[in-house]
């Protein structure tokens, strides 16, 4: 019963924290499907990584929301429907309530047929942008967690360096713990580029930050 009542507590003061977020009272208003459309907007005003023009890949897109904002970054008028500079396409394994101009395939991205399936989408051309909001459903075994996180970063890695230009950028979520220090030098290995961004949108308690690289480097051989 202890255990109950404490669990209890803990949602309480969750969704108290999270009804009185400005950031999910901004997603409102400015109609974004989750707060998460923040994070990723800070990371790209700071850095400059998506523009009119480019192909972006949305790794894990469910509900939508980073989806949404790069929808908003290609509309020359910055607007959520209408005119579109570029091309969206976003998978996931769970479904997701259609963007306009937003291609969306339900499937896992490891599986052969569905590679294909995007590079048909892509008509032969490599992604600008990579952005990967990808996050296992957790044990609470730390261990266990650690390795799953980092099997999803390693995941997107491998991605990017098949489908991305080679001046092209990777934007993956990660967790600070067991294995944060061995996916930061995954990144320096691969990218010349790294740099690791806590937003402001990303809340202080949350162990959640994000690592971006830019331009691949060996691109010749990795492919």
């Amino acid at each position: 019963m202890k255990v109950k009542t404490k669990s209890k507590k803990v949602n309480k003061a969750w969704l108290n924290d999270h009804v009185n977020d400005p950031y999910v009272k901004l997603a409102a208003k400015d109609g974004y499907r989750a707060r998460a459309a923040y994070k990723l907007k800070e990371i790209d005003e700071s850095l400059g990584l998506i523009r009119p023009g480019h192909v972006v890949v949305d790794l894990g897109s469910t509900p939508g929301a980073w989806s949404q904002y790069v929808r908003r970054r290609l509309s020359p008028e910055g607007a959520a429907v209408g005119a579109l500079d570029g091309v969206i396409v976003a998978l996931d394994l769970l479904p997701m309530v259609p963007i306009e101009g937003v291609t969306f395939l339900q499937s896992d991205f490891r599986e052969p047929e569905v590679l294909q399936k995007l590079e048909r989408e892509l008509q032969g051309r490599l992604a600008d942008v990579v952005v990967s909001d990808m996050a296992p459903n957790l044990s609470g075994v730390e261990s266990v967690d650690a390795a799953r996180i980092s099997h999803l970063v390693e995941l997107a890695v491998e991605f990017a360096q098949g489908h991305m230009k080679p001046e092209g950028a990777l934007v993956t979520k990660v967790f600070h713990g067991s294995g944060y220090s061995q996916l930061v030098k995954l990144f320096k290995e691969t990218f010349r580029v790294v740099k690791p961004v806590k937003p402001k949108a990303s809340r202080d308690k949350s162990s959640e930050t994000f690592l971006v690289g830019i331009g691949l480097k060996n691109t010749a051989e990795m492919r």
